[in-house]
């Protein structure tokens, strides 16, 4: 059996508080491996801030998976302003990186890969870009490896004898749709916000997601 993906993410503040992440992805499906939470708090329910045309029924699915991969780091952030300097350190078997952020910053970066990689089938297509995670990307990085990987999807999809897209719209239409579900996730934090850090992380996603179209 091939082993998971490992993508090792540890945050520290200068007040000395720490928190280490460990991210696994299955080599396969590139999805999370996590075990399950015991209890999930109530602004993970699907029926909460709900996206609009949600592919989950409340009838199968009672929690939002989105919600639920982000609960861990919701935990952490809330205890942070978003301007507090946070010291990332982001390890993989082939580099580590570090850098000295604000915590909003540091926080989307660790966020933007737990959404790539949930359950949520409206952000399934986001997994190769986990698989090649680059943490702390610029928004420059950001859209040179969407268009890419969106280019060399369509390239596959052609040689499996598949309508190919070369004009970017259906890349236009899953950055827009990513923008309705980043103010969708925006209002579940701020339900249980005490500090801004959780909320303005999915604001500086949410730049990226416009910045695109």
């Amino acid at each position: 059996m091939t082993a998971p993906l490992c993508i090792d993410y540890r945050f520290d503040t200068d007040g000395g508080a720490s928190h280490h992440y460990p991210v696994q992805l299955d080599p396969v499906t590139l999805a999370r491996i996590a075990p399950p939470h015991q209890t999930l708090p109530e602004w993970t329910r699907l029926g909460r801030h709900q996206c609009p045309d949600c592919p989950l029924h409340a009838d199968k699915e009672t929690h939002c998976p989105m919600a639920v991969a982000l609960v861990d780091l919701q935990d952490f952030a809330n205890n942070l302003e978003s301007f507090s300097v946070l010291h990332v350190t982001v390890s993989t078997p082939e580099r580590e990186t570090r850098a000295a952020v604000s915590a909003q910053r540091g926080i989307s970066a660790l966020m933007g890969l737990m959404i790539a990689t949930c359950a949520c089938p409206d952000v399934a297509w986001l997994r190769p870009m986990a698989r090649f995670h680059l943490p702390l990307a610029t928004e420059e990085e950001t859209i040179y490896r969407a268009v890419s990987m969106f280019l060399l999807e369509q390239y596959f999809r052609q040689r499996n004898g598949l309508p190919a897209d070369l004009t970017l719209d259906e890349l236009r239409r899953r950055y827009q749709r990513l923008h309705e579900i980043n103010l969708c996730m925006a209002e579940r934090l701020k339900d249980v916000a005490t500090n801004d850090a959780p909320v303005n992380a999915v604001v500086v996603l949410d730049l990226f997601a416009k910045a695109l179209p």
